[in-house]
């Protein structure tokens, strides 16, 4: 029973954070799984592969959920969504792969790294528009590819690489946060997909809750109260002072990162 709550007391963080602060939850759930899965004793050669899947997982459904409300507001661009699937899938199953190969100190630091800059980023300003040949067939191919690689790598609905990017190639700010939020999806399935599949080759010591590196438990546990619990966060966006709370959120998240190297 107390694994239930402390799973839905992580969905809780993860989506208010996740409706305050514009963050994908990977940020949240792959920390916080680790600590968790340590506790439960699952095998410390896989605790970070095991992190990884699950929080993929769990953006297959909340992705869903913030496709539709940006659809809605007719904030995604369907036709740039098309283009980017294709690379985003390959180098979701890819980088579903190279995890696996990867052993878990590998894996570890190669979150922490993406931690770690995502932390630093949280204090820049948004990036200027640049270019939009950016949304030509090859750049954008090459960048979805390399995307959806690091996505699977680290966790994370792509979010954080693609919005700026799309930005940088002179889309609108709500238009690059809507497609974002439509990529997440393909991401997703791809690497989730990945990550049973090759899951399955390894010799993990499995429970009842577990496929490959996803645990269904954790999962189910999440998506109870993040879905719920991210509207909430969008509306105390009215009354908190993100700006602040986003700074301290970076300096969490880089002692995590720092946590994580050593």
């Amino acid at each position: 029973m107390i694994e239930w709550l402390v799973f839905a007391l992580i969905g809780v963080f993860t989506g208010i954070f996740a409706g305050l602060l514009g963050l994908g939850g990977g940020l949240i759930i792959v920390p916080s799984l680790l600590l968790v899965f340590s506790w439960q004793g699952l095998p410390p050669s896989y605790l970070i592969h095991i992190a990884i899947g699950t929080s993929l997982m769990t953006i297959t459904v909340t992705s869903l959920s913030s496709m539709y409300a940006h659809h809605q507001d007719h904030h995604i661009d369907w036709q740039l969504v098309k283009k980017l699937s294709p690379g985003l899938v390959i180098g979701s199953f890819v980088g579903a792969w190279v995890a696996t190969v990867l052993s878990s100190s590998l894996l570890q630091q190669f979150f922490a790294l993406y931690a770690f800059m995502m932390a630093i980023r949280m204090w820049w300003p948004i990036v200027p528009a640049v270019e939009t040949k950016l949304l030509n067939r090859t750049p954008l191919f090459g960048f979805s590819t390399l995307t959806g690689c690091i996505s699977a790598l680290v966790g994370i609905g792509g979010g954080s690489l693609v919005v700026p990017y799309l930005v940088m190639a002179k889309q609108s700010i709500r238009k690059a946060i809507g497609t974002s939020a439509a990529c997440g999806f393909p991401i997703s399935v791809a690497a989730v997909i990945g990550f049973i599949v090759f899951g399955q080759t390894q010799e993990i010591s499995k429970t009842v809750w577990q496929t490959g590196f996803i645990h269904w438990q954790a999962f189910l546990g999440i998506i109870a109260t993040s879905t719920l619990f991210s509207f909430l966060g969008a509306k105390l966006v009215k009354v908190l002072p993100v700006m602040i709370l986003k700074r301290i959120f970076s300096l969490i998240l880089l002692m995590v990162a720092i946590y994580l190297f050593r």
